[in-house]
């Protein structure tokens, strides 16, 4: 009888426990206010977006995935808006996403903003100036103004027409280790280092250490990269801007890749490899940045991401006082900023209701919802719910601020197919010590950008 009693009492428990939290989940609900009663079904295709609720493998804190916060967040906004979501790889994005948009399976879309910018070009997309200047509650000045203005990834070539809404930054900035700065007896880098300045201090803590032993190296960089990000914050650097003309006149661009901006670009590669450690050809050797065990002074183009999953794993916060952050190399801090948008389908089925969606997914409370679970950089001029440590994501949103898209840019077509690999081409011959003749590799490059162009 005791047995049974105890047995009931705990049931009673759980289901008190249930109700209870049943009913508070509906009180939080309900106390969201309706924004539309705008009616219609929309098809919505996200590039990497996680769906599903579940554990950070790197904190062990519980995110909230999407459908989570559609059914908590955006269904007691709109009602009568139904969503149809569709998950797509980053792997193979820019193909499944291109063909949902030619067989009209799609309304709205997140995507990579190169894809985005190819789209446009296309024809595929919608311009979204007509439904911005008719809808008095919409206003663009809520987003970072470098991004909304300067971005290809938003608006067309000739700046004519603006087709996404910016809703994910990529993160590039310098970082550097002030413990191996201190250990070496240099000086930290400046709030806003020069390519000079970079080069000198790598080569100054490039060796021994004088004080473990270990071997340490003065740079990394991604020698791999596919949007050769570290290069355009040195044509910032330098200016370099690669020609004159615009992306939606390829065949008219008069192009300036062998200039003396150039050279003094792969000369600064050429030097900068010798203080890299031999991984960066692939993508690697940079493993232990911004943690512990960290054996590399300057890291270009980081993001700090790793440094503040073990800030949040650990609770140690020693970390964040040893890597400082900076601005990127150009002469006011600028860089190369990726930035990832949404776009509407120009064959959008209900246009009401998808401009409604895509509103919502760009706007402030899903760019909270995705910081706070996910850690993605927001666009958003006021992004006071970054948590005030979060030094890295701060700065990458300074950098973003006033960097501006130029020729030299992965929404140009020979950027991506030509210039990338030669780039990388040259940084591998450089650190394996043989660096071809600079001028003449340019020269090349040049000939080969203008025959290009004349095809086009």
């Amino acid at each position: 009888m005791k047995k049974f009693y105890l047995v009931f009492i705990a049931l009673i428990m759980l289901i008190t426990a249930a109700c209870s939290s049943t009913t508070s989940n509906e009180d939080e609900i309900s106390d969201v206010e309706v924004v539309s009663e705008v009616e219609g079904t929309v098809r919505v295709s996200l590039a990497g977006w996680q769906l599903e609720s579940g554990i950070d493998p790197i904190t062990g804190v519980e995110n909230m995935g999407l459908n989570e916060f559609i059914k908590k967040e955006f269904e007691p906004r709109y009602p009568n808006i139904k969503l149809e979501i569709y998950q797509v790889p980053w792997e193979n994005a820019q193909a499944k996403q291109t063909a949902m948009l030619k067989s009209g399976d799609v309304d709205v879309l997140y995507t990579g903003g190169a894809f985005a910018s190819q789209w446009q070009q296309q024809g595929l997309l919608r311009g979204l100036d007509d439904l911005m200047e008719n809808d008095s509650t919409f206003d663009p000045s809520i987003y970072l103004e470098g991004v909304w203005e300067n971005s290809y990834s938003t608006k067309s070539y000739d700046k004519s027409v603006h087709f996404g809404i910016p809703a994910i930054l990529g993160r590039r900035i310098i970082m550097y280790d002030k413990q191996l700065f201190d250990e070496w007896g240099v000086d930290y880098l400046s709030e806003n280092p020069t390519p000079e300045e970079v080069l000198e201090k790598a080569k100054a803590m490039t060796g021994k250490n004088p004080k473990t032993g270990e071997e340490n190296f003065g740079i990394w960089w991604d020698g791999k990269s596919l949007n050769a990000s570290s290069f355009v914050a040195l044509s910032h650097a330098f200016g370099a801007t690669g020609g004159e003309g615009t992306l939606n006149d390829l065949k008219n661009i008069k192009w300036n890749l062998n200039s003396p901006e150039m050279v003094k670009i792969f000369e600064w590669l050429k030097d900068a490899t010798k203080y890299a450690p031999p991984g960066m050809l692939n993508t690697q050797g940079n493993e232990n940045f911004g943690l512990e065990k960290n054996n590399i002074a300057i890291h270009l183009d980081a993001s700090g991401a790793s440094t503040m999953g073990e800030v949040k794993a650990s609770g140690n916060k020693e970390l964040l006082d040893r890597f400082e952050s900076t601005l990127n190399l150009g002469p006011n801090g600028e860089g190369w900023v990726a930035v990832d948008p949404f776009v509407m389908a120009k064959d959008v089925k209900s246009e009401e209701a998808s401009w409604e969606v895509l509103k919502f997914l760009t706007g402030p409370i899903t760019q909270e919802w995705n910081y706070v679970n996910f850690k993605n950089t927001p666009t958003l001029a006021d992004a006071s719910f970054v948590e005030e440590e979060d030094k890295y994501m701060k700065t990458a949103m300074e950098i973003a601020q006033i960097s501006k898209s130029s020729l030299l840019d992965e929404a140009n077509p020979f950027f991506g197919s030509e210039l990338v690999p030669a780039i990388n081409g040259f940084i591998s011959e450089a650190h394996n010590g043989d660096a071809p003749d600079i001028q003449s590799y340019l020269d090349d490059l040049q000939l080969r950008a203008e025959k290009w162009s004349a095809n086009q």
